[in-house]
């Protein structure tokens, strides 16, 4: 029976990394970009679910909106002069997203970052990270499986791991 459920849980894998391969040669085809996200059920011990979500975006090619000298992306700072452009590296946080029974609780991994050095800003469901500090940029941004209220939120950043719990309103539970 254990060999089954590890064959499932590798066919599934294959399956979403069959997938995402797809949509890189789509990208290459379109010159475009795509985002994806969701959440999924996952069977664990004894038939019961655990919900588990992924995201992702990338973008390829050129369009009308791309970079130009004037108008370079986030991450690429081109000095004054122009003759030397110096490449910052934004990191994405790894994350996990765990549904407790007061909250939602989200958990995001990045060393060296302070809590003075992180920006959240929440928009109903979507929750976007921000830290900087010295040479390390992190950035993300997180579907939640509900919108939320800007005052549900607390947040706390203690040796590079962020807890930011979202508080469900009475009306929620």
């Amino acid at each position: 029976m254990m060999k089954h459920k590890k064959a499932d849980a590798l066919g599934n894998l294959e399956g979403m990394l069959r997938g995402l391969g797809d949509l890189v040669e789509k990208l290459a085809e379109t010159s475009q970009q795509i985002k994806r996200s969701g959440v999924f059920d996952v069977d664990v011990n004894s038939g019961q679910k655990a919900k588990a979500s992924y995201g992702f975006s990338v973008t390829s090619g050129l369009n009308d909106d791309a970079a130009t000298p004037d108008n370079p992306p986030p991450h690429i700072r081109a000095n004054q002069h122009d003759v030397e452009v110096s490449i910052k590296e934004i990191a994405e946080p790894l994350v996990d997203v765990i549904e407790e029974q007061d909250c939602l609780l989200v958990l995001a991994e990045m060393p060296g970052v302070a809590d003075a050095d992180v920006q959240l800003e929440l928009n109903g469901d979507v929750l976007i990270l921000q830290a900087e500090t010295g040479s390390k940029k992190y950035y993300t941004e997180i579907v939640l499986p509900r919108s939320f209220d800007n005052r549900a939120i607390q947040r706390s950043c203690h040796h590079g791991i962020l807890e930011v719990k979202l508080n469900f309103c009475t009306d929620d539970v």
